[in-house]
């Protein structure tokens, strides 16, 4: 199996060791982010700093000034790396060491973009918007994230592309001193939580004959009982029960037929969404990079919301060329993700038989990850059907989760 390590081009710009360190992981390739959301991160081996505070969302690469002039919705430049390119800086070092490189961008996860432009965000069903998720049904929106996806992806030198965030973003995201733990939401009431009521979804719901206000009060009924304490009433399974058992509930809390036009409508803003971005990379990858890759980061449940944007298991395969599905955890978890990807109609099919599921396993223990397991847990998400690894962070990781890194890559050969 191929594997591949996330990384930022700050863990490499300013070191000079550290693609030789990457290269000894016994990786094959490197996903390198060139577009990435705020954070703030580790560089525990890094030469002249400690903490990288990246301040807002920004592309990690001189943006096309042609492209963007003009434009109310462009991409912001960063400032915390030093250099006009760390993106291609840091890709020539990775390069030079014999590694692939594929670019990361993140694309609907932007709290810059919706402080600045309020009218881009989700709306929920109190009104109160989400800054950090663009509603990507909203023409100009659509259009930003499929441009800057072209941009950020066909970085020069790179091989391929992680599209990460493309499709529907919600409530769940890290914030800054974050006090919203009190209320325990299941999966079922983060969805209903992350429906957006904006006025480009009121249309798209009347599309599937849904009037918006009567959903939004559905929707606020059903959320009732969530806020004192008792959550859902259904009887359905919620938290804990998996994709089927938390879709079950929404269900019952809309009633079927609402859940299910609700659903429709998401579904065909994301679809639209990612085959509009995927089609807008090969694109913009031209004919000089016939074998350009163009993989979405994905969850096979398509009402899940966040960096794993939900996707028809049946659908993506036939206009991406793969899907990144997170697969940290027990055995059971990875099998709920990747069976829905090996059925018929899926990467069985005759038609496309070169898509590639990539395992996305953590490799970082002070974040959930398992680097001791890593090579049973990279062995059964290979008999699932996985064909590649990406490891989750080469930069972020102590040097004992690299070493056990290193080990379990050499045990697999």
């Amino acid at each position: 199996m191929i594997a591949s390590a996330f990384l930022y081009p700050w863990d490499i710009v300013g070191d000079p060791d550290a693609a030789r360190r990457v290269a000894e992981l016994g990786v094959q390739r490197v996903t390198l982010a060139s577009a990435y959301h705020s954070t703030r991160a580790l560089t525990p081996r890094h030469p002249a700093r400690r903490i990288v505070t990246a301040r807002h969302a920004a592309v990690l690469y001189p943006p096309d000034a042609d492209r963007w002039r003009g434009r109310e919705l462009r991409p912001y430049e960063q400032s915390w790396v030093a250099g006009a390119d760390p993106f291609g800086e840091a890709a020539s070092a990775l390069a030079d060491a014999g590694l692939d490189v594929h670019t990361w961008v993140v694309l609907a996860h932007n709290s810059r973009l919706g402080d600045e432009h309020p009218h881009t965000s989700v709306r929920n069903a109190y009104g109160d918007r989400y800054p950090w998720a663009p509603c990507i049904a909203r023409p100009d929106v659509r259009t930003y994230l499929v441009d800057l996806a072209a941009e950020a992806a066909t970085r020069p030198g790179a091989t391929g592309t992680d599209l990460e965030s493309c499709g529907w973003y919600g409530l769940a995201h890290l914030h800054a001193h974050d006090k919203t733990g009190g209320v325990e939401l299941d999966g079922a009431g983060q969805y209903l939580m992350s429906l957006c009521f904006c006025d480009a979804c009121a249309a798209g719901y009347a599309e599937h004959s849904v009037d918006a206000e009567e959903l939004r009060a559905t929707v606020v009924r059903a959320l009732r009982p969530y806020w004192s304490g008792g959550g859902a009433t259904t009887g359905t399974p919620g938290r804990g029960a998996g994709r089927a058992g938390e879709w079950a509930a929404v269900r019952g809390l809309l009633g079927p037929d609402l859940a299910e036009a609700v659903r429709a409508w998401r579904e065909s803003a994301a679809t639209a969404l990612q085959r509009a971005c995927v089609a807008a990379v090969r694109a913009a990858a031209g004919a000089d990079r016939p074998g350009f890759r163009v993989m979405l980061h994905a969850d096979p449940a398509s009402h899940r919301c966040g960096a794993n944007a939900g996707v028809v298991p049946a659908d993506v395969l036939g206009h991406a060329d793969g899907v990144v599905l997170p697969c940290t955890g027990p055995d059971a978890a990875r099998e709920e993700i990747l069976r829905p990807f090996t059925g018929p109609g899926a990467t069985d099919r005759p038609d496309r038989p070169d898509r590639t599921l990539a395992a996305n396993l953590t490799v970082v223990s002070g974040m959930g990850g398992s680097p001791a397991t890593l090579a049973a847990d990279a062995a059964h998400a290979a008999a699932l059907g996985a064909h590649e690894l990406r490891l989750y962070h080469a930069g972020l990781a102590s040097d004992a989760d690299l070493a056990a890194v290193r080990t379990a890559l050499a045990r697999l050969g």
